[in-house]
């Protein structure tokens, strides 16, 4: 795909933060790679295809139970970070426009520094059945939950950023067990939920090429793994792009895929964004919605996409030294990206985001988290970029209210030629089954149902 330059340099507030960004790509994942950056991931990507196959069929392939049980040295050097923390001043303005105000983070961090319990959060992992495996020579960390019920679907969700399996441990039991949520015997999940390379306590790679693609083999293959000659797939965030790139390469058994942040932006949309013109004429109310959308995150919204996209090693300093730094840079995107007018926590407890926001501390994945940013150079929010035509299996859509933009059914339509499943409901934002389980769960059940049939003709 050729390298494209972001051209929002318009009159007005927009004008130097526009200008400042004219070589960048904005999405909420990423931002464009310079060209030799792009070279060199493609060939690194290349060389990683060509040697995945042969490097898993010569690896460990044990599957090894894993408990998470961080050392008490650990927490108290958090603790004592926390209380030396040397405070910036408070912002100049009387709302969120120039990020996490004072107040509020310190507030946060008040708690995270004396009354909150890693302990507990640790507790909640352990409740669920915890592996590891090696997978294309990286440790991938995994939760793998099988339903009571007979003839489960087996479903592996992934997560996104700045999330981790924390965000998806509340859809566990609706999902394998939709009777007592709901649902029927017949709904029912085997859910398994792996960490991301370089997230929570799978293992960080330590050279290039663990983009989207290289993550849907390795799913590929966990799943074969386990047993499962059919399955589903599941994302939100990056989790939807790795949805994507495994529907591309279409691996034998896998049915089909649903998600929630869907790539449907089309090209003539995505031109208009690029040049930073009006809405164009003849876009319906609800792509006119979503047009504004992209344009407040294009102009406003993702300047932590370009720091991380460009100097992921740079701000891992930051992320892996300071845990306010950490916290802050979280804290912020869970304000924006939730159904909340701004406030996280009215979906979500302290403690929830806090688990969160703490895993990637003690396990020091503040970097490694970000160099995903640096590997994917495609803009996820476009269709043509996503290269949606090309995939053939089902795909399944559901749109959250709360969205960073509310995909419309016209877009969605001309994105994925196999479209099954088009929804939207009233609750729910970007982190939608850590803010609505209930309904994310209901949604799965729904987008999956006509699949079932052909996961029990195929056994």
């Amino acid at each position: 795909m050729s390298f494209e330059k972001e051209q929002h340099c318009r009159s007005g507030s927009y004008r130097a933060l526009a200008c400042a960004c004219v070589a960048l790509v904005f999405s909420p994942l990423l931002f464009a790679f310079p060209n030799h950056a792009r070279a060199m991931t493609a060939t690194s990507n290349g060389a990683a295809v060509a040697t995945c196959a042969d490097r898993t069929a010569t690896e460990d392939r044990a599957i090894r139970p894993f408990r998470a049980q961080i050392p008490q040295a650990d927490l108290d050097d958090l603790r004592r970070r926390i209380s030396s923390t040397r405070w910036p001043g408070r912002e100049t303005v009387a709302d969120r426009s120039q990020g996490v105000q004072l107040a509020r983070i310190q507030d946060l961090v008040r708690y995270w520094g004396t009354e909150y319990d890693w302990r507990k959060a640790e507790a909640q992992l352990n409740a669920y059945p915890q592996f590891i495996t090696t997978i294309d020579g990286l440790d991938i960390h995994f939760i793998h939950v099988r339903s009571k019920h007979p003839n489960a679907l087996p479903l592996i969700l992934t997560h996104g950023w700045p999330g981790s399996v924390f965000e998806l441990l509340k859809v566990i039991e609706p999902l394998t067990d939709p009777t007592a949520h709901g649902g029927k015997a017949e709904d029912a999940f085997d859910v398994v939920i792996p960490s991301m390379p370089g997230y929570g306590f799978s293992g960080k790679p330590t050279s290039s090429g663990w983009g989207p693609a290289r993550m849907g083999r390795a799913w590929h293959e966990l799943m074969t793994r386990l047993g499962y000659s059919h399955y589903v797939s599941q994302g939100g965030d990056w989790g939807s792009v790795v949805a994507d790139a495994m529907a591309i390469q279409a691996p034998p058994g896998l049915l089909g895929i649903h998600i929630n942040m869907p790539p449907t932006v089309p090209a003539e949309i995505a031109k208009a964004l690029r040049n930073g013109d009006p809405a164009p004429a003849g876009l319906s109310e609800k792509e006119k919605a979503a047009y504004e959308s992209m344009n407040y995150l294009y102009t406003r919204g993702a300047g932590y996409a370009g720091v991380m996209v460009t100097r992921p090693q740079t701000i891992g300093y930051s992320l892996c030294d300071s845990p306010v730094g950490l916290a802050a840079f979280f804290y912020d995107k869970f304000n924006d990206w939730t159904h909340s007018s701004g406030d996280a926590e009215k979906v979500l407890t302290r403690d929830e985001m806090l688990n969160d926001i703490t895993l990637y501390w003690l396990t020091n994945t503040g970097a490694s988290s970000a160099q995903l940013y640096w590997e994917n150079n495609n803009n996820n929010f476009n269709a043509a970029e996503q290269r949606t035509a090309g995939i053939k299996i089902p795909v399944a859509v559901t749109v959250f209210p709360g969205e960073i933009y509310r995909a419309p059914r016209s877009w969605a339509e001309r994105a994925y030629p196999n479209l099954v499943y088009f929804n939207e409901v009233e609750k729910g934002g970007h982190f939608a089954a850590w803010e609505q389980p209930e309904l994310f769960s209901a949604e799965l059940r729904a987008a999956f149902q006509s699949l079932r049939s052909n996961e029990r003709r195929l056994k």
